[in-house]
């Protein structure tokens, strides 16, 4: 199957990953070295949501949730330059990996099941809880990518991600429904507002607007918290 780059495409790209690197940014706020115990598993739904929402709005392109996963990561290691940490510490290099691992276990799913039509929440709750399984499952392998362990639950040697896999798996088998939802909403508000700006030049800035004024709002927002590592 053909999947082509549009320029409305790349724009969906641009806003869902600059919203969702925005709101990756501010939720691990608290984070240090490690996510503290159900933390990660959490915001493993929160990625989903991101990633299913980017491929409803782009009409099921399977190149678009890679592509927020790219402009997530990017906000990731913008904020560690914010921060003064390296690409391979375990607050920066262990979610950007995390990212890549929930895009990829979406994609793979989507694509063993292309011939799914998606419409009952049930399935798109099973593609969310089956997502999170994938995606925890092969988190612990970080260390071969960043050289940093993945956390593990105090007094064992179970990694997190595993030990809380199944809040991962329920609340992606929520959060997945939703980005669906939110997905069909993005695509008709920015179609509907597509045709209401009549300005070519302000079409093509706005994704690219959008992205610069959440960056912005991560420098903001870090003066404000000054978090200190």
């Amino acid at each position: 199957m053909r999947q082509k780059l549009t320029g409305t495409l790349l724009a969906y790209a641009l806003i869902i990953g600059s919203v969702w690197g925005l709101g990756e940014v501010a939720l691990g706020v608290g984070l240090r070295s490690c996510a503290q115990l159900v933390s990660g598993s959490l915001m493993t739904g929160v990625a989903l949501f991101f990633i299913s929402a980017a491929w409803v709005a782009s009409s099921r392109n399977y190149l678009l949730p890679l592509l927020v996963v790219l402009v997530a990561s990017v906000f990731k290691l913008f904020d560690a330059v914010l921060l003064s940490l390296p690409v391979k510490h375990g607050a920066i290099g262990n979610p950007i990996f995390a990212f890549w691992m929930e895009g990829i276990a979406f994609i793979v799913l989507i694509a063993i099941f292309r011939r799914a039509t998606w419409k009952k929440t049930s399935s798109k709750a099973l593609l969310g809880a089956g997502s999170a399984l994938a995606a925890v499952a092969l988190f612990p392998l970080v260390k071969y990518a960043t050289g940093i362990p993945a956390c593990v639950q105090p007094g064992t040697t179970v990694p997190l991600s595993i030990w809380f896999a199944p809040v991962a798996v329920a609340f992606s088998a929520v959060t997945v429904p939703l980005g669906f939802l939110a997905g069909d909403r993005i695509r008709i508000f920015i179609d509907n507002l597509s045709l209401q700006i009549k300005n070519s030049f302000v079409k093509v800035m706005a994704s690219p607007a959008t992205l610069v004024l959440c960056l912005l709002l991560v420098v903001l927002f870090r003066m404000i918290v000054n978090t200190d590592f």
